[in-house]
């Protein structure tokens, strides 16, 4: 089967978080179920930043094939896309999209619809909205543009969570929308230390207001004035202004002894974090899916979480809690945690990871899904893994 991707950015790139981390595992995993996987993308990594690729050619990512078009300007506007995309949905069987208010959105869906072809779309929590969502008229509008142009018959709605697939439905009435978690890498020689005092709390993520962070510092201070003795790593970059504010914060709080900014942290640094840590924490108003929960579980962190994320099944598989996000309740989790097996829930929550979100087992529904929507015939379907035609 010939697959298309078609996002904003791509791996390498480490600005868009757990998106690009999420995109480039499962092409990777569909590649090794035989896929012909092609990548149509932009250099962006982040505003203003641009990766250091070769622009405009194929070039061989693992095993599969990646196009990165030069952008202009500040985030991923590019000519060399528009361009280059119809051949490419031409060549496809079926094409992936993925964002929403991200510039070759209305491009793909134009061209899926007028070459006939279906698109599995990738809203990645676009479409989800919390009290701090700015901008709301015209991404209205812009929602209202992509619902025109997209091939309603031909257009299938990824969600990584029933939450998101439910405001997904919301905002697209009438559209297919189908949930299929993130996948996540499986660490072989992960390690976990001991626990003793401090108590080691980890948040580690993207700085931004929809994050929470500001509410998980207010808990700390609760937990201070608990007499817990416990420490914080805020691991993660932002804007300049959102990070200055919430260091002002912890100084107003009189927390500096216990709280350390230790900046963006990648591959073996960040294993080395989370087997340095107790409990992870996720205290986000919103999240389609969290990727950094089950990167934690992955390596036998247990996590408390917020009610915004769709990770209520940590209290179901003992291997965290699933908590409202205001400082009280993060607070009372934190000390309630702490009194718990946390070393064995970390384990319970990596068996759930292997069992359920490994890369084998995502790619092969999402491969059921491309097959589903296109024209492939019942002897191809009988060439898949068993997983992936249940």
């Amino acid at each position: 089967m010939k697959v298309l991707h078609v996002s904003p950015s791509f791996y390498p790139s480490t600005a868009y978080g757990g998106t690009i981390r999420s995109g480039y595992g499962l092409c990777k995993a569909l590649s090794d179920l035989g896929c012909d996987v092609r990548v149509l993308t932009t250099d962006s990594d982040g505003p203003g930043g641009a990766l250091d690729v070769t622009n405009d050619v194929d070039e061989q990512v693992d095993s599969f094939r990646v196009r990165y078009c030069r952008k202009w300007f500040r985030h991923s506007i590019s000519p060399a896309l528009i361009r280059t995309l119809p051949s490419y949905i031409r060549w496809a069987d079926v094409v992936h999209l993925t964002a929403v208010y991200s510039f070759p959105t209305f491009p793909t869906l134009f061209f899926c619809r007028w070459f006939g072809k279906p698109i599995v779309w990738s809203t990645r929590g676009s479409l989800q909205r919390w009290e701090g969502s700015t901008r709301l008229v015209l991404k209205w509008i812009w929602e209202l543009a992509c619902r025109k142009l997209a091939p309603k018959s031909k257009t299938i709605l990824h969600a990584t969570s029933q939450a998101e697939a439910e405001r997904s439905s919301k905002r697209f009435p009438g559209f297919r929308t189908v949930v299929i978690p993130n996948g996540v890498d499986l660490p072989e020689n992960f390690k976990r230390s001991g626990s003793g005092a401090p108590f080691r709390l980890l948040y580690l993520g993207r700085l931004d207001p929809i994050k929470g962070v500001d509410a998980l510092l207010e808990a700390c201070a609760i937990v201070e004035r608990s007499g817990l003795d416990w420490e914080l790593r805020i691991a993660g970059s932002g804007p300049p202004a959102y990070v200055t504010f919430l260091e002002s914060k912890v100084q107003q709080l009189g927390l500096t002894q216990q709280i350390r900014f230790v900046g963006e942290v990648l591959g073996e640094k960040k294993s080395a974090l989370f087997a340095e840590c107790d409990v992870g924490i996720v205290p986000s108003h919103v999240e389609n899916f969290a990727i950094v929960v089950a990167e934690s579980l992955a390596h036998a962190l247990p996590v408390i979480a917020s009610k915004g994320t769709p990770w209520k099944g940590l209290e179901t598989n003992n291997c965290g809690l699933w908590v409202d996000n205001d400082p009280g309740s993060l607070a009372a989790a934190i000390c309630r945690i702490q009194t718990m097996p946390f070393l064995e829930m970390g384990m319970k929550g990596r068996k759930w990871i292997e069992r359920s979100f490994s890369w084998r087992s995502v790619s092969c529904e999402m491969l059921t899904l491309y097959l589903g929507c296109t024209d492939t015939s019942p002897a191809d379907r009988e060439q898949l893994p068993e997983k992936s035609i249940s």
